[in-house]
């Protein structure tokens, strides 16, 4: 059975009973699940794999409501070559592209669409830079509800292909996710859409949790010094400090924490901003723009919880250049294999950026984030991949 206590606001404590469906909060915040985990004190997960191994910790009774597609349970992988040529000792990326739809989006939809379909939803929408497009396309499908999706027309050709072949309806917008998002909310009352908007419902940060459960198992029952997340909407950044707090509460470790790292695009750089100067919340970001769709959020709703847990870990965020991160693509997968997104790549020169200002020591373990899979980002990496192709013929 699951131990959900409450749903509360996270800005202002409001409370809501289990089971409501619901956006934000009526003071605009968004709202947290939280749950009665002294009856949870010496639990580990025992049997099962990838996101609903956790299922204790997650708002679901009945096996059989949940909606499913094999997410989670990814690769946590060395990269040595790496490691070396940085002075680091350890060095680790969490693969999650290899997610169905291709990225770590998987893990908050199978949450979202399911707790949706549970609670009566019928219709299901989202704006999105690409990624969760595709996901909420996937699992709405499996669930056999509608999804309706707006996307930035310039969204990676993948994300748009993906939605439609998997039976969504789609419209494409001349603009930014932020636009998309007007959209959605200016029409689905009157449509009858459930909007799934990062952060906009509470139960995508509930599956984007799990990566943080996975990574104290995927290490052996200990968590990294520093954890370099690519750094949009957030949830994921907020999902694994949820679930850290959560497993000290169950006793599984003590008040040790990661550094926590945001790294975005510095043609939207709003947490970077924010952070600089101290401020609580980030202003909206004009003009956004970046290769790294999902890091183009000029506004997200949860940069106020983010800041909250970059200073609370000790943290940094850090901006990098397009040329930095598509050269980072190329450099990864040319020393270690791996064919990393736009987004996941940004961490390397923020990686190299914190080596040589002192934030991360040689002795430091440090986990990489890659948000979703090279493959899925073709026509956006082709001009660079092909431009070195012809400098190394």
């Amino acid at each position: 059975m699951n131990h959900v206590t409450s749903l509360n606001c996270k800005r202002c404590e409001r409370a809501f009973e289990p089971g409501t469906l619901i956006n934000l909060c009526h003071c605009g915040g968004p709202i947290e699940v939280r749950y009665d985990l002294e009856h949870l004190v010496g639990w580990r997960p025992r049997e099962g794999r990838g996101v609903w191994r956790y299922r204790p910790v997650l708002p679901i009774d009945d096996p059989s409501e949940i909606v499913s597609l094999g997410e989670g349970g990814t690769p946590l992988e060395s990269m040595p070559t790496l490691a070396a040529t940085l002075g680091l000792e350890r060095l680790w990326l969490k693969e999650e592209g290899g997610n169905p739809t291709g990225s770590f989006k998987a893990r908050g939809m199978t949450l979202a669409v399911t707790m949706a379909r549970k609670l009566g939803a019928k219709k299901l929408a989202v704006p999105s830079a690409g990624n969760a497009a595709g996901a909420l396309a996937a699992y709405a499908r499996r669930a056999g509800l509608e999804a309706h999706i707006f996307m930035p027309k310039d969204v990676p050709e993948a994300n748009r292909l993906e939605v439609i072949a998997t039976g969504a309806h789609v419209t494409l917008v001349d603009g930014l996710i932020t636009d998309c998002g007007k959209m959605v909310a200016e029409r689905k009352e009157a449509e009858g859409w459930f909007d799934v908007s990062t952060l906009k419902e509470p139960y995508r940060v509930e599956g984007k949790k799990t990566m943080g459960y996975e990574l104290f198992e995927d290490l052996g029952g200990r968590l990294p010094d520093v954890i370099l997340y690519p750094t949009g909407g957030g949830t994921g950044l907020i999902g694994m400090w949820k679930a850290f707090d959560e497993m000290q509460r169950m006793g599984w470790i003590g008040p040790e924490r990661p550094r926590m790292v945001s790294v975005q695009a510095e043609g939207c750089a709003p947490i970077v901003k924010a952070f600089a100067a101290g401020a609580d919340e980030a202003p909206y970001w004009e003009d956004a723009h970046t290769c790294a769709a999902g890091l183009r959020v000029p506004k997200a709703v949860g940069d106020f919880w983010m800041l909250e847990v970059l200073r609370a870990s000790e943290g940094r965020a850090v901006a990098v250049s397009d040329a930095d991160l598509v050269a980072a693509v190329l450099e990864v997968g040319c020393t270690e294999g791996f064919f990393l997104s736009p987004e996941g790549a940004a961490c390397l020169p923020a990686l190299r950026e914190l080596i040589a200002d002192g934030t991360v020591r040689s002795t430091d373990e440090v986990v990489v984030f890659n948000t979703g899979s090279g493959f899925k980002y073709l026509d956006v990496l082709a001009p660079a991949i092909e431009a070195f192709a012809e400098r190394n013929a």
